[in-house]
């Protein structure tokens, strides 16, 4: 019988039509598997369910001969060595589409939180410093009305361009490439990176990471852009240089930052750690339990096409699949 080594718990019950077919072992508890948990639990394995925070490597590869799939659960595969995947015949897949929504949904919430104040706002009350209202009391800025920058128009790009309408905000966007099917859309607008930092009031960070974007957002940009913008990252992590973040913060280069994905991710710069202006969360863009289970659901289903011999839907490297054929 295959065995199927899956790195974390997940909810719904996807797991249970694999374990009618093939010997499954699922690292359980409210933590990742190490390194050393990950090789050894995936020795043997015809299939792997990951997560982003897995390392899918060279000696990951090299320890699994029977390995066929490595099934990524997320968008992102910066974590995995396709390259040497495809070369030993290992497909790799993603789980795209299914967490667009409810990641925008998280942006607009980082967004509208610093710029109002949020969390500030509830430690106020909790902690009995409310005693009576001011007109000056924990003052923020509007959304409505004003610029969007929104830089990567990818798919979720695309989502939280698209609830700029609902806010009568003008939204303006940097990426690779033009989008101009999500401009139809979203009735947003090219500029090129120095107007986006210009004219934004937010910008919302969506872009992959590559060596295009990574560190793109330092000092530099931060003096470019408006002492009352808000920056907000949901992309990758190293995107932003977090000790120059944190700088302009202190520094009032920029009013406020969100984040919910890190430079050097699970650790958070210290200084980052100190600012009030900055509302930072454990990387949760996809995390509604709606969202999940269909992340590991189609997770599942493409070691269930891998496993008896069909092409997965959302392969990142096909050439392996003709391979197979």
């Amino acid at each position: 019988m295959k065995k199927i080594y899956v790195s974390a718990h997940y909810p719904g019950d996807s797991l249970e039509r694999l374990r009618k077919k093939y010997d499954v072992l699922e690292f359980e508890g409210e933590r990742l598997p190490n390194r050393e948990e990950l090789l050894e639990g995936s020795r043997g394995s015809s299939a792997v369910i990951t997560t982003v925070s897995d390392s899918i490597d060279k000696e990951f590869i090299d320890l699994l001969p029977e390995l066929e799939i490595v099934s990524n659960c997320g968008v992102g595969y910066e974590n995995i060595d396709v390259g040497y995947a495809t070369e030993n015949g290992v497909m790799v897949t993603n789980t795209p589409d299914v967490l667009t929504e409810t990641t925008a949904d998280l942006a607009w919430a980082l967004m509208i939180s610093v710029a109002r104040r949020v969390i500030e706002a509830d430690a106020y009350v909790r902690e009995g410093k409310f005693r009576n209202w001011h007109p000056s009391l924990l003052m923020g800025h509007n959304i409505h009305g004003k610029t969007l920058g929104v830089f990567g128009m990818g798919r979720i790009g695309t989502a939280v361009a698209r609830r700029g309408k609902g806010f009568n905000m003008r939204v303006i966007y940097n990426s690779r490439s033009r989008n101009e099917e999500a401009e139809k859309e979203t009735g947003a607008s090219y500029a090129d990176f120095p107007r986006l930092l210009e004219k934004s009031d937010f910008i919302i960070i969506t872009s992959p990471l590559n060596e295009g974007t990574r560190g793109r957002f330092g000092t530099d940009e931060f003096r470019a852009m408006k002492p009352t913008s808000i920056i907000v990252n949901i992309g990758r992590g190293p995107i932003i240089k977090e000790r120059e973040l944190a700088a302009a913060l202190r520094d009032g280069l920029i009013w406020g930052a969100g984040l919910d994905v890190y430079e050097k991710e699970p650790d958070v710069d210290p200084e980052l750690l100190k600012l009030q202006n900055t509302l930072l969360l454990p990387h949760i863009g996809s995390a509604s339990r709606e969202t999940r289970e269909s992340m590991f659901d189609m997770a599942v289903q493409s070691v269930e096409r891998a496993l008896e011999g069909k092409t997965p839907e959302h392969l990142v490297n096909p050439e392996v699949a003709g391979e197979r054929n």
